[in-house]
């Protein structure tokens, strides 16, 4: 990442208070950028932005309120959106249907109709799902440029966000600040309590001394560090605000085919990191279809943005595992969070 480009840019992140939101509010904040955040509060405890949250313009705000969204952005003036506030989980998905819709689609409708008159704005990275594609169980990799589709509510609520994004980007910003949707695999680190996730269902288990309840243990994910596609979609913004005839506008940013791996062998490889916990057993539930396979093709990333994974699926697990450590012992976790940070930058820049 160009320090120079971000130093004292206005960002905004929608979604700032989950997961990948905080990790990226925090690396922006490292980076200089004069960042604020547009989300509901965590909906978790514990929760990683409440550990790294010292300062910042943080709005606690529904993204299916249109008066709020707007008014936010009004006030803001960002010079780059980063849109991450969604209901992000597929089970949730069949649980609430109509919220989901509401929050993936028509959420994201209203941050970029708020966009619309906004005059210093250069680069909206909107970020959608590995999910979006119309998976046919043939495990071959997708690309950017297959057909969007999504059988659970969930990946078909954001393939939708998919023709959202690319609807207001021809009818209402040909001249204006480009848009680019961003769609990652399954990303795993420290800070993510949610529920219906792996690692998160497993830490849960290590704390209850029982063994994690595993649906499909051999479906195959693209598990990457939350890290890897977070320096993916700042390289996809500097990008687009700096080179806008040449940067893509659907980014695919999965691991390197060596991390995609089975549930049960991520499972396994975290249990070899706590001492053997938790252990796993096959869930005799039923539960809503899940795809057996999903892999994504990255050659776009690569290509166009010089991207590509650079912790392998060993690696990835160690240092979540190392996160989740550190937590239990104590230690400060806004400073541990940074120093993951700052040695994966260096780790890129070695292995460049």
């Amino acid at each position: 990442m160009n320090g120079e480009f971000w130093r004292g840019r206005r960002v905004l992140i929608t979604g700032h208070t989950g997961f990948k939101g905080a990790w990226l509010y925090l690396w922006l904040r490292d980076l200089g950028a004069d960042v604020a955040g547009f989300a509901l509060a965590p909906a978790t405890e514990p929760n990683l932005w409440s550990m790294i949250a010292t300062h910042g313009d943080s709005v606690v705000g529904d993204i299916r309120d249109e008066a709020h969204v707007r008014r936010t952005v009004d006030r803001l003036r960002p010079q780059t959106v980063f849109h991450l506030a969604a209901q992000a989980l597929v089970r949730e998905s069949y649980r609430d249907p109509l919220g989901t819709y509401r929050t993936n689609v028509i959420g994201t409708a209203n941050l970029l109709d708020a966009c619309r008159g906004s005059a210093d704005l250069g680069a909206i990275v909107v970020v959608t799902s590995d999910k979006v594609y119309e998976n046919d169980g043939g495990g071959r990799a997708f690309e950017e440029n297959d057909r969007l589709g999504g059988h659970d509510p969930y990946s078909n609520s954001k393939a939708c966000a998919e023709l959202v994004a690319a609807c207001y980007r021809d009818s209402f910003f040909r001249g204006g600040a480009p848009i680019a949707t961003v769609r990652a695999g399954n990303v795993i680190g420290g800070g993510d309590w949610s529920r219906d996730r792996l690692i998160p269902d497993c830490l849960r288990a290590l704390e209850a001394g029982e063994p994690v309840n595993l649906r499909y243990p051999d479906a195959v994910r693209p598990w990457q560090h939350v890290l890897d596609p977070l320096a993916g979609y700042l390289l996809l913004a500097e990008a687009l605000a700096t080179a806008p005839e040449r940067a893509p506008r659907a980014v695919n940013f999965g691991p390197n085919p060596a991390s995609f791996c089975t549930v049960r062998e991520v499972v396994d490889a975290l249990s070899a990191a706590f001492d053997g916990k938790p252990d796993w057993v096959r869930d005799a539930g039923e539960y809503p279809p899940e795809a057996a396979a999903l892999r994504l093709s990255s050659e776009v990333a690569e290509r166009s943005l010089g991207w590509r994974g650079r912790l392998g699926i060993a690696a990835a697990l160690s240092w979540t595992a190392d996160w989740y450590k550190a937590m239990r012992a104590g230690e400060d976790m806004l400073r541990f969070s940074q120093e993951q940070i700052r040695r994966y930058c260096e780790h890129a820049r070695g292995a460049s």
